[in-house]
């Protein structure tokens, strides 16, 4: 027996929404399992192939399937995990998630059940803690999310038209945990406010095409302004992907990517936010334009 999946990249937050909105990148990962007779045999390649492979049983895949074993009730003797990589690891792009909703569900699958896409966020809820990735790395497209005893809520809201993201994405990491501890314990209720203001415009601006309202909907003072000075030039390159035509900007999850959307213009836009992290702050960005993946979590066999 042998399952495959495919699951999306994913960016969160997406400026004013913090911990709740998200939204499914057509960038893959690839997860296969096969049951065997004994042990665990893992082979990753690509994006952190070595670091990866080197966790053996603490891969988060594998991990991730475990806890879907021990959620159905059933496990193989054995099991071969390939994975084959194209997320990078912590730039912001939802590789952990990735991870763990394809471990969850191919494992499921191995053992004859197909989880309804509820119990598959359930039970990543504890591996992330928050919903923001998951949520759209499992349904795609444009999602809102929020967890109460233990479950996920979540919506995906469709786009009104078609965008593209640039993913501008830095040959720095930056450790979720750290952006994190960046973070204040309290902020203002005049900050707060703006945010809840922003966000809810966001997803008004997304189902209904004011694309125009795309760059106020994404300002935020909950995390960005705490997470700059962990990555240098950030803001100065956000500027320059609006003097170049983007519709919004924004950090990726925790970073270090920051994407732009766009409806045209996306190389230039790419380029010139590459071009003012090199000049500027001598950081080498590698840039990718993507589409907004709408399928989520595919099996793919």
């Amino acid at each position: 027996m042998m399952v495959r999946v495919r699951v999306p990249a994913t960016s969160a937050n997406l400026g004013s929404g913090f911990d709740t909105l998200g939204l499914a990148l057509a960038l893959y990962n690839e997860v296969e399992l096969e049951a065997t007779a004994d042990g665990l045999a893992l082979t990753v390649e690509g994006e952190g192939a070595a670091e990866l492979q080197a966790q053996g049983p603490q891969n988060l895949v594998v991990r991730a399937g475990e806890a879907a074993f021990q959620a159905v009730g059933r496990r193989p003797p054995g099991l071969r995990v390939r994975c084959l990589n194209r997320i990078p690891l912590g730039r912001g792009l939802g590789s952990s998630s990735a991870a763990v909703v394809a471990g969850i569900a191919a494992g499921a699958r191995l053992v004859g059940e197909t989880l309804p896409a509820e119990e598959i966020l359930r039970l990543a809820l504890p591996f992330e803690g928050h919903p923001d990735n998951i949520a759209p790395c499992v349904l795609g497209g444009f999602t809102v999310a929020a967890t109460a005893a233990g479950q996920v809520h979540c919506l995906r809201v469709p786009l009104a038209r078609p965008l593209r993201a640039v993913a501008v994405i830095p040959e720095v990491r930056l450790a979720t945990t750290d952006a994190r501890r960046a973070l204040p314990a309290q902020v203002s209720l005049g900050d707060a406010v703006f945010n809840v203001n922003r966000a809810a415009l966001l997803v008004a601006a997304f189902s209904q095409g004011r694309f125009e309202l795309l760059r106020e909907a994404v300002g935020d003072r909950l995390h960005q302004p705490y997470r700059a000075p962990l990555l240098p030039g950030m803001m100065e390159v956000i500027e320059a992907g609006y003097a170049a035509g983007a519709l919004a900007c924004f950090l990726s999850g925790a970073g270090s990517t920051v994407l732009a959307l766009a409806e045209g213009k996306e190389e230039a836009i790419g380029a010139a936010m590459q071009s003012r992290w090199r000049a500027g702050f001598a950081i080498v960005a590698p840039v990718q334009v993507l589409d907004i993946d709408t399928e989520g979590l595919l099996y793919e066999s």
